[in-house]
């Protein structure tokens, strides 16, 4: 067995630790262990590894350096870019035929040739340079760093180079970066974020952050999807705490002015018919303020005028919108057409809300089994089971409903009419009336849930308190 892959020895660890101590990347430095392993096999949390050639010495093998980003919003589509992989093994291909078919990869072309490294120095002497570059080398490192300096003579400048690798050291990614190297990453991971590292390299620099996207549309009309929209919204903004924007998509029949007791000026119309006016200046200006935390994006009050609103209108809108808000709540139309479904398709979150019968299930098992399929790396669509328990109405029973449809429910929300509708009489959001009631609950529960942060607790004024409310 080569030293070359042994355990660092003393002196080695010792001189390596002095140079780069105040690195904060050397608390997560691993050794490399001479034990020959897969390096795309499943990583452990922890395996005790142990060298034949220094007997009696073990070292914990933790977690990779190289870990996969996070999302710390939503997932933004990528733009029209060429990406050129080169791959070694054919999981890899497998890896980014999937990808290749996502909806963050609709608008980049993707072509894969077998070969690692030589193939792509062999393809660029005679091909211009891709947007991107995706190699994969499982060479030692010395090989590797020695390819990518003939690589990177026939490559543009411009040019992104991801390289996948197989050895998880500090040292090859610094001299990889020094060459001029986008990113390096290491097996195991996941579609969602090898796609998520593509990403990052052609982030715009002017809007960096996109918001996470969350449609809700009812299964049939009548269900109640606009006014948990709203009641979700409110909960994100007030009750989690997260800056959020609602907008109402319905254009002919919305209500979230009504609902929140707003009359302003300008409306989501006025951003749609004017797609290309709609910079980040002007959404804000059209922007209704519900609170400090919630922003309204309001459906006209009237039908006036007929608006024949082409797709790209609506993609356009709301790309804006998400690059200045964390979390944004699309209240959908209940219609079926071409930019329903992109918008679902792009959505981070979709929220399906259903009443409990025969319709409801027909209509949300198609919704489900088509959104399950153009979203295979995607959270499935969530089910909220509405007005429940509605007195002398027969129902389908919620464990059978879910059974059915192929989705356990997120929140089932009682019939509580007098709720709902003193909520709406006085222009408020359910947890405004009665946050004690099970409705209130269900739906900061659901808010809860999208965002992995708890629900403030309310407190209640002294008024209220003398008052009783």
């Amino acid at each position: 067995m080569s030293k070359e892959n042994a355990l660092f020895e003393d002196d080695l660890e010792s001189d390596f630790e002095d140079v780069f101590a105040d690195d904060p990347l050397m608390e997560s430095l691993t050794p490399k262990s001479a034990v020959e392993q897969d390096p795309f096999a499943p990583a452990t949390e922890t395996e005790v590894m142990v060298d034949l050639d220094v007997p009696q010495r073990a070292v914990e093998y933790e977690q990779p350096i190289f870990t996969m980003p996070e999302s710390g919003g939503g997932d933004a589509i990528l733009p029209a870019i060429s990406i050129k992989l080169f791959y070694e093994r054919e999981e890899t291909r497998l890896l980014m035929e999937v990808c290749a078919k996502d909806r963050r990869m609709g608008r980049a072309t993707i072509d894969m040739v077998p070969g690692g490294i030589p193939a792509a120095i062999d393809f660029m002497r005679q091909n211009p340079t891709p947007n991107l570059l995706l190699i994969e080398s499982t060479a030692r490192s010395a090989q590797m760093l020695n390819e990518i300096d003939m690589l990177a003579e026939y490559c543009d400048e411009n040019v992104k180079v991801m390289v996948v690798g197989a050895v998880n050291d500090i040292m090859l990614y610094r001299q990889l970066v020094a060459r001029g190297v986008s990113e390096y990453i290491v097996p195991p991971f996941q579609p969602v974020q090898v796609m998520r590292s593509i990403s990052a390299l052609f982030v715009d620099p002017d809007a960096p952050f996109v918001g996470k996207q969350i449609a809700i549309v009812g299964a049939k009309g009548g269900v109640g999807a606009s006014t948990i929209a709203h009641n979700l919204a409110w909960a994100l903004a007030e009750n989690v705490k997260v800056s959020t924007t609602l907008v109402d998509l319905d254009l002919s029949f919305g209500t979230t002015a009504l609902d929140f007791n707003q009359e302003p000026s300008q409306t989501v119309a006025d951003a749609l018919l004017q797609p290309e006016r709609a910079d980040d200046a002007v959404i804000e200006r059209l922007l209704a303020k519900a609170t400090d935390r919630l922003s309204l994006f309001t459906a006209p009050a009237t039908i006036n005028q007929i608006m024949d609103i082409p797709d790209e209108s609506y993609a356009t809108v709301i790309e804006g919108v998400r690059r200045n808000v964390p979390y944004l709540v699309l209240d959908m139309p209940h219609v079926w057409s071409r930019w329903v479904q992109r918008t679902l398709i792009a959505s981070d979150e979709v929220i399906i809300v259903c009443q409990p019968d025969l319709a409801s299930l027909r209509n949300g098992k198609n919704f489900i089994d088509q959104l399950k399929s153009a979203r295979p790396n995607d959270n499935p669509p969530r089910l909220i089971i509405n007005m429940t328990g509605v007195p002398k109405r027969p129902e389908i029973p919620v464990k059978d409903f879910g059974a059915a449809i192929g989705l356990e429910p997120e929140i089932v929300l009682p019939f509580e009419p007098e709720l709902f509708g003193t909520a709406a009489n006085n222009g408020q959001m359910i947890s405004e009336t009665d946050a004690a009631a099970k409705s209130s609950q269900a739906i900061d529960h659901l808010a809860s849930t999208l965002t992995g942060r708890a629900v403030a607790i309310q407190q209640k004024s002294l008024l209220k308190k003398i008052l009783g409310k």
